[in-house]
């Protein structure tokens, strides 16, 4: 008897922080990375925008058409994507929602990067955020979807 107390007030007392604990709440960050500009388009319409500026800005930009992916919830957190696409081609991509967690912060360029280089969906999970990068992948793929 002499043992039990003791061990029921630390059991309690190790409970506390448990029931205090709040997970992190959804936590928008934004990061987008945009394709070089070294492609034929760019360059066929920067030779139109030395005669006309007016009309190659307003093409380009009637040219490009931007999808949001579905929300993914994850074990860490939601994560949503946002794709500009020029013509056929993915020029950006941007986290709309992600975790805040140190693996997915590090993980987000390199998805982003493989994502503009595979131009494509079909890319690797990076190591260390296996979870967050699945998140990506399927988002990813519902905007790729949306377009059509």
């Amino acid at each position: 008897m002499k043992r039990a107390l003791p061990v029921v007030a630390l059991s309690i007392a190790g409970l506390i922080p448990l029931w205090r604990y709040a997970p992190s709440s959804r936590t928008t960050t934004t990061t987008e990375v945009a394709a070089p500009a070294s492609t034929p388009s760019s360059s066929s319409s920067s030779s139109s925008s030395s005669s006309s500026p007016s009309s190659s800005a307003s093409s380009s930009a009637a040219a490009s058409r931007v999808v949001q992916g579905s929300t993914v919830n994850t074990s860490k957190g939601a994560v949503q994507v946002e794709v500009t696409f020029e013509g056929d081609r993915i020029s950006s991509v941007r986290m709309l929602q992600q975790p805040n967690h140190p693996q997915t912060t590090a993980a987000v360029p390199k998805l982003i990067q493989e994502t503009l280089q595979a131009q494509s969906a079909a890319i690797d999970a990076v190591s260390g955020a296996t979870i967050t990068s699945d998140g990506y992948v399927t988002s990813l793929q519902a905007a790729l979807d949306a377009k059509g």
